[in-house]
């Protein structure tokens, strides 16, 4: 795959979404915080962002479109990582199990609204939407390529977060939560904030990496969007030594 330039771009296009999960999912273990559920959240992200696409389908809907799809995704994924987040600050709720189940769920209220009222009249039975319109899908980055601008993107996160880990604060408050929580208490950080920050950037990045493999490579929601991104991501984060 290294000696093709076709081969090359189509690792790029996968390695898109593994990239923007596994910095949220770094950020969260640096911290101590658990988060094994990108996957649902990656699924809600696309759900969310792709309710604009659906419901603006066959309209003379602008530009706006994409951009609102995209915000809707990162609020989808940053929603759903909320509830483990809550329920281990609220009620001491291991985040682990909590994170992981709700992967079903997403998956199952992906799978009802594919077969059930987002399903395409002209689909042929199929589960799936129709298919997003030219505004709602994310623009090519060379002609005749399924790599797309989600790429930049992509970089844009990791450098985004690596300014953050380096250089501010909040960078060094999740570290030190992570590796001294005595000292960190000391210093006055809030441990429960982190949960919620952490839990809310990792959702917002996975549910932001769901839309744009729906917008731009796949074209439409169907089951079977993520052939386990969410997981695999988990092995990145740990292969790149939790480093953007």
């Amino acid at each position: 795959p290294l000696t093709d330039s076709f081969t090359l771009m189509e690792i790029a296009v996968k390695a898109t979404p593994l990239v923007m999960i596994a910095i949220g999912l770094s950020l969260c273990y640096l911290a101590n915080v658990w988060n094994i559920g990108a996957e649902g959240q990656c699924l809600m992200g696309a759900v969310a962002g792709s309710w604009i696409a659906v419901v603006t389908n066959g309209t003379d809907a602008g530009p706006w479109v994409l951009p609102a799809m995209l915000v809707m995704g990162a609020l989808g994924g940053a929603l759903w990582a909320m509830i483990p987040a809550l329920c281990k600050t609220k009620f001491g709720a291991n985040e682990i199990l909590t994170s992981l189940m709700l992967v079903y769920v997403a998956d199952l209220i992906m799978d009802y609204l594919v077969r059930g009222p987002w399903r395409d009249p002209k689909g042929m039975n199929f589960p799936t939407t129709a298919s997003f319109d030219p505004v709602a899908t994310v623009p090519s980055l060379i002609e005749g390529s399924r790599l797309h601008w989600g790429a930049v993107l992509a970089l844009i996160v990791v450098a985004l977060a690596t300014v953050m880990l380096g250089r501010t604060i909040k960078g060094f408050e999740i570290r030190v939560v992570g590796a001294a929580p005595k000292a960190a208490r000391f210093a006055g950080f809030n441990s429960k904030r982190l949960v919620i920050f952490t839990f809310a950037v990792s959702g917002g990045l996975a549910g932001l990496a769901g839309i744009i493999e729906v917008a731009g490579p796949v074209g439409v929601l169907q089951p079977g969007i993520s052939p386990g991104y969410g997981f695999t991501a988990i092995i990145v984060a740990f292969l790149g030594r939790l480093n953007p």
